[in-house]
């Protein structure tokens, strides 16, 4: 805007003379200073993490005059709902690690019990913040939370459980229940039961993907439900093997 490219040619004259007009003889004469204290100047700022190079710089507003504790009627501007995507952008969860039993080596017809950690996967929220001047000010706090584990087995030869593969998040906050001794031949609330034996070494690829809701609140109260809910998985290759029994 300020002519500062490198490649902006004839146009940095003409530019900057007209925005220089704005804050010393037009709309901002001598850049409000007779204002000092009473407001401030807000100016478009691109998000370095948009992808979208062109959404990135859509914001084209010249720098405008804000009276302290107001906030500016322009197209996007600041506001509790973009301070929730900015809070979702800074939100990091942790990287989905499902525990098994068996721990190593799977059985064939025997289930495999599956479960995360409720101390490492547990809800997460960032807040973001602006200052509008007279000790006023907006905010957003967004908040992710596991919802579900889906499994895939990695073979048809296999019962997922339940059923579906989807596994929730249980009355204790936990998805999956820890096996106990003696539990083998019970059902786990969330794991897979093998039906074959995987050959000549190989194995079959078990992928868990984790689904984390997300909501925000702000400034005014419970925001809409429009940020995106995240899916992390992980796969990792499983043997199984066949007991051998003799009567």
């Amino acid at each position: 805007m300020t002519g500062r490219s490198p490649n902006n040619g004839g146009n940095k004259q003409e530019t900057d003379s007209a925005i220089w007009e704005r804050y010393t003889e037009g709309k901002y004469e001598d850049f409000n200073l007779d204002k000092q204290g009473e407001g401030s100047f807000w100016a478009a700022v691109p998000n370095p993490n948009e992808p979208d190079a062109a959404k990135a710089q859509s914001c084209t507003e010249l720098p405008f005059w804000v009276k302290n504790g107001e906030q500016p009627e322009v197209e996007n501007a600041i506001s509790p709902k973009i301070l929730s995507a900015l809070a979702y952008e800074r939100i990091q969860v942790p990287d989905t690690e499902v525990e098994l039993n068996p721990k190593d080596r799977q059985t064939v017809n025997l289930p495999t019990w599956v479960w995360l950690d409720k101390g490492t996967y547990r809800p997460l929220s960032v807040t973001a913040s602006v200052d509008l001047g007279g000790g006023a000010k907006i905010s957003a706090t967004t908040t992710v939370k596991p919802e579900s584990l889906a499994l895939s087995a990695g073979t048809e030869d296999a019962r997922l459980h339940p059923g579906s593969g989807e596994c929730p998040v249980g009355e204790d906050g936990g998805i999956g229940s820890p096996y106990e001794k003696g539990s083998g031949k019970k059902t786990p609330p969330c794991g897979v039961t093998y039906l074959r034996a995987t050959q000549d070494g190989g194995g079959y690829p078990l992928k868990a993907t984790l689904t984390w809701d997300a909501s925000w609140e702000g400034t005014g109260g419970a925001g809409d439900d429009e940020l995106p809910d995240g899916r992390f998985g992980d796969t990792r290759n499983v043997t199984v093997q066949e007991i051998q029994s003799i009567n």
